[in-house]
């Protein structure tokens, strides 16, 4: 039996396909940043004036660690504001640091925990894994688009999928309850487009706004080549983010 000859309908879409094999580089996933440096909340760009007050945890410091552990402690009995986007941004880089000084999640449970019963191994892990997630992502959490308590599922993602569920948070404006049910299925094995097509998301769709003149343009280019417009601006953008 022969196999069925490759769909030719879309060349373009192809072409697509073979420029994005070609980039150079994997794209990050996990924090490049050194743990506990306050990228995102000393931006004042993003934080405003919270920026001058941002803590760095440095993990090879022990007067910092110390810092930290009691920052942890005092972020899990919630005696800080805790549902404020910077008081947990500096809570999960506090837990992030903790755990590198002091070794190991339990070591870092055991640091904090003293005089404290809400401080555990399972707190500090999805507090941490947030600050590792990469800057693009962190930016969001404190811009408040993405919600702390979402960005803990979304941490729980590896790889690509991880990035590919926090743009379909922002995009198809899921719910914390429906970030946590797709991260669970992701890693129980369902692939990251199914998993959001359960929830309505067509991933890689995206409603975007052009100025007139560009508009105008796009349209009469495409017309003029008989293709998409999505598929002219897909190549536009290829070309930009290579």
């Amino acid at each position: 039996m022969s196999e069925d000859p490759p769909d030719q309908s879309r060349p373009e879409a192809t072409a697509r396909s073979d420029r994005a094999e070609r980039r150079t580089g994997p794209i990050p996933t996990d924090r490049e940043s050194p743990v506990g440096a306050p990228v995102i909340r000393g931006d004042e760009s993003v934080t405003g004036e919270h920026a001058r007050r941002a803590v760095q945890f440095d993990p090879d410091d022990p007067e910092s660690v110390a810092e930290a552990a009691e920052t942890v402690r005092r972020f899990a009995d919630g005696t800080e504001a805790s549902e404020d986007n910077l008081v947990m941004l500096r809570g999960a880089a506090a837990c992030a640091a903790l755990v590198r000084g002091e070794g190991s999640y339990k070591a870092a449970a055991a640091r904090a925990g003293e005089g404290s019963e809400n401080t555990s191994v399972a707190f500090i892990r999805k507090w941490a894994r947030v600050h590792d997630l990469p800057q693009s992502v962190r930016r969001q959490v404190a811009l408040g688009t993405i919600a702390p308590t979402a960005a803990k599922h979304i941490a729980r993602v590896a790889g690509e999928a991880r990035l590919l569920l926090a743009w379909a948070t922002l995009d198809g404006d899921l719910t914390v309850r429906e970030v946590r049910t797709v991260a669970s299925a992701v890693n129980d094995g369902t692939p990251i487009e199914a998993a959001l097509a359960d929830h309505g998301i067509d991933l890689g769709r995206l409603e975007i706004r052009l100025p007139v003149e560009t508009y105008r343009d796009l349209r009469r280019q495409a017309s003029n080549e008989g293709r998409e417009p999505d598929d002219l601006v897909a190549e536009a953008l290829e070309a930009y983010l290579e």
